[in-house]
């Protein structure tokens, strides 16, 4: 419940029979705007790299598995090892440690 779920303006996600679905999981849809080809790009970038660096090529055979595998995925390695270009080749974590250090030295 409450869950928001953005995509495109694809016909897939206007349908009514897709709208009467998250409905009745009382998910928030959320789309594009009409014409804005990158509203969705950073999570379209995402699910790319998690798809091609984590879940190709594993045969994931339960729903648990695959909950680990996004666990280990974005926390221990996307949020802790990658390096990410927009930020200055450090992951997340490093750049808000480093983001709230600089921050209490200014104080």
């Amino acid at each position: 419940e409450g869950v928001l779920f953005h995509s495109d303006r694809g016909v897939q996600y206007a349908s009514k029979s897709f709208r009467k679905k998250l409905s009745e999981y009382r998910m928030i849809q959320s789309m594009s705007g009409k014409g804005n080809c990158y509203d969705n790009a950073a999570t379209e970038s995402f699910f790319k790299t998690l798809k091609s660096e984590w879940i190709y090529g594993r045969r994931i055979r339960s729903k648990e598995e695959l909950q680990k595998l996004l666990f280990e995925y974005i926390h221990v390695f996307y949020n802790r090892k990658r390096m990410h270009s927009t930020l200055g080749y450090l992951s997340p974590a490093e750049y808000l440690r480093n983001y709230y250090q600089s921050r209490s030295l200014a104080s």
